[in-house]
């Protein structure tokens, strides 16, 4: 089954996902939609200074938000930031230094966060993609310590502050690699068998659409989202793909192109017109699964993911 997911993934992938899929689809976008004043909305954005993270905070920071960006390395951040503020002439962007794939440092950060601002809409878009078996300094494998846990823990802990504030919105920034693959709740942290880094990201990115929907249930005050940027050329996709990136480079979307749609969930009226929960790829919800995939999870696999994750959550939480 895992031959056919990625099979058709493949082709499906050549068909949209591309700079040409993004042109395609285009020619349909309302202009409109981004023609917005953000003035007065708060944004925290993980991973914010390179690739689809920075690209995002560049046009809302050009739009008139306020910007927290999210960071792990502190001189990479404050180059990035220059080149944000620079660009869109808005000072209102900041720096905080976080890795996500630190537990505790997720916690502090969104508790004194929450202490001290005010948080309209988060984007979670941080995330790694280790190709060798990787332990974190908390001993937790490092692709879901940073794309699951983080994203769970600083999102979890958020939420009553995003409750308090005027049209919150939560988008997760996923992968059409998810489609790949089914939950698998049995082994979190890739300790069985051979591990395979494309493997464990598009499982985290699995793991990640199921939180946003079951997230969408929990708080119905929040808009969730989550989201695939199609192929990118990106710092991340360079260094973890090399050999795809090296085959593909011609055919990979620009950044500003695989964050047009965090962006538009993040600022446009139109989107919160669709429900929330659900997965989007060029402004357009799709389905979260490929015909005949056999990759749909039960709601029993589903809470016990969650219970996982709110058991790691509360052991590192300070």
């Amino acid at each position: 089954m895992s031959i056919y997911r990625n099979a058709v993934w493949f082709v499906k992938g050549l068909q949209e996902y591309t700079k040409s899929g993004y042109e395609a689809a285009a020619k349909r976008f309302a202009p409109a939609d981004l023609d917005v004043n953000l003035s007065g909305r708060s944004f925290i954005i993980t991973g914010a200074n390179s690739g689809i993270g920075k690209s995002a905070a560049q046009e809302i920071a050009m739009r008139g938000g306020t910007v927290h960006m999210v960071c792990r390395n502190q001189g990479r951040a404050e180059a990035a930031r220059v080149e944000i503020v620079t660009w869109s002439k808005n000072e209102n962007v900041h720096v905080h230094i976080v890795d996500m794939s630190s537990a505790r440092q997720v916690w502090e950060f969104a508790q004194s966060f929450s202490q001290n601002n005010v948080v309209h809409v988060l984007i979670n878009n941080a995330g790694c993609m280790v190709n060798q078996r990787e332990l974190t300094e908390e001993g937790l494998e490092k692709n879901f310590a940073t794309n699951t846990l983080g994203t769970y823990i600083l999102t979890t802990a958020l939420i009553p502050a995003l409750k308090k504030a005027e049209d919150p919105r939560v988008i997760t920034v996923s992968s059409g690699g998810m489609l790949t693959q089914k939950l698998n709740v049995d082994d979190l942290q890739f300790e069985k068998g051979t591990f395979d880094g494309t493997t464990a990201y598009a499982q985290n990115k699995r793991q990640q659409v199921v939180l946003t929907e079951r997230w969408a249930s929990q708080h119905k005050e929040i808009h969730f989202s989550s989201m695939h940027p199609g192929w990118a050329d990106t710092p991340a996709v360079q260094s973890s793909m090399p050999s795809f990136h090296a085959k593909m480079q011609s055919r990979l979307r620009t950044e500003a192109m695989g964050a047009d749609t965090v962006v538009w969930l993040a600022a446009s009226a139109a989107a919160i017109k669709h429900p929330s929960g659900l997965f989007f790829q060029d402004r357009t919800p799709v389905a979260t699964h490929l015909p005949l995939a056999l990759s749909r999870s039960t709601p029993q696999e589903e809470e016990k993911l969650l219970a996982a994750l709110e058991e790691f959550a509360l052991k590192f939480k300070p």
